[in-house]
Formats: structure tokens, sequence, C-alpha cells
């Protein structure tokens, strides 16, 4: 089951982290994975990490931030690999972010949670979609935060602004496109093994039912499921992947 031969995967953000690992789980499923970030250095790693496995890959750094390069970046993987089956929107914030309440935020900051967490969603999507349709076939995955559904109290505000429109994006996107085979959904990640130092997150994570934080794989696996062919009846959700922190 889950097995993605033959199908080529965007995963965006995908240099390190939670992309790379992605990126990684998707091509030992069999997809033929490019592997986009905004440095073209962490890209090549990634990628060169996938074929040193016995997967096969290529590097496409882009700017998410700008639909020609996003267009341009996606028309070298159609090139090299082929149509884009499968789209995972995982670049954007939080690399960097600090944790800040929205009334001490300067005006200038609230660009990238937006630009990134959300647009950067949608001109991706924007770049692939028509393909999906054409073709009767493709899947959508954003990978959000459970921020972007319920309100926490540690000043992120804006980055759960920009992950909650990604999130409402998705819902819409699937009812536009169901009926053309192509699927939309979105994880809701709750801690996660990079959020912070080592020993912060192992204390944080014996607080979660699990008794420990999510990891790439973890993300990965979730992805491979929502990728595959046997999750063509499930589109326009938001699954809470988070270890039982959150639930609904």
């Amino acid at each position: 089951m889950f097995d993605l031969t033959g199908r080529v995967a965007l995963v965006s953000g995908a240099g390190q982290g939670m992309g790379a690992g992605i990126a990684a789980v998707l091509a030992g499923q069999g997809a033929a994975v490019a592997v986009n970030d905004l440095v073209e250095a962490r890209a090549v790693e990634s990628a060169e990490g996938i074929v040193a496995a016995g997967g096969r890959a290529i590097a496409v750094p882009f700017d998410v931030t700008a639909q020609d390069k996003v267009d341009a970046g996606v028309a070298r993987v159609e090139e090299e690999l082929g149509p884009v089956d499968v789209l995972v929107n995982n670049a954007g914030v939080p690399a960097g972010m600090a944790l800040t309440p929205f009334m001490e935020m300067d005006p200038e900051e609230w660009g990238p949670y937006v630009d990134l967490n959300l647009y950067g969603v949608v001109r991706c999507c924007r770049a692939v979609v028509g393909g999906m349709c054409e073709r009767g076939w493709g899947r959508i995955v954003t990978i959000s935060s459970g921020a972007g559904q319920v309100g926490i109290p540690i000043g992120v505000a804006l980055y759960g602004a920009g992950k909650g429109g990604g999130i409402a994006f998705m819902r819409h996107l699937a009812m536009e496109v169901a009926s053309r085979g192509v699927t939309a959904n979105s994880l809701a990640l709750g801690l996660m093994s990079n959020a912070a130092g080592e020993e912060e997150v192992k204390k944080l994570g014996a607080g979660i039912p699990v008794g420990r934080a999510g990891t790439p794989e973890d993300v990965g696996a979730a992805v491979s499921f929502l990728a595959s062919d046997e999750a063509s009846w499930l589109t326009g959700q938001t699954i809470g992947l988070n270890g039982g922190s959150v639930t609904s």
C-alpha cells in the first residue's frame, strides 16, 4: 500500500528539517522527488542524500514568494522528471521565527507570515493544479500547524493567521477540483523535534499523550498516505498530527 512508484512529487522547503524528511520518505515509497529550497546548497544536499539512498531526486531551488520563479521551477521539474503528481507545500516561516505578542510586532514584520505561509502555498498550487486536473489525478498536501486552528498565547498570532489561511485555501480548492481526481488536504502539526533545543523539546514532549515530539518521519508517513491512490476519498480535510495534544 501507499506505493508511489511512477509518481513525481515536488516538496517545497525540502532542503533541511521537516521538508527533507518528507522528501526522503516519499522517495522511499518510490516517487521521483523534486527537492525545492530557497538555498541551492541545501536543496542539492537533500537531493544527493536521497540519491545516495537509492532514490531518484533532483534539486530545484526557487523562491516561493515569486510566481515567475515558481513557474520556472515547475517547468524544470516537468522537463527532468515529468508532470507533478504530488505537491507538498512545506516552505514557510517558522525558520528563525521569534515568539512575539502581536501588539509588540512592527507592521513591517507581518509580511513573511502571510507571503510564505499563505501566498507561497497559493503560488505553488497555481503552477501545478491545472495540469493535475487535465490528467485526472493529483495530490496536494499543505504542511500547516495547530496554531492555524486554535489560539495559543505564546506570541504566534501572525504565524497562526498565515497557517490558518493555508488551511482554508486547501478546503476551498479541494471543492473546486474534487471531481477531476485531485485532492487537497492539510496536516496541522503539533510539537516537532526540530522546534527548539533538544532538552526543551524533550521536556515539552513528555507532556504530549504519546510522550514525545513528532519527527520528520512521522510527517512523511502521513504525507505518503495522503499522496497515495488509497487516499482518493479523503479531501478538504485538516488532519491533526500532534501525538494527541489537540483532539477534535
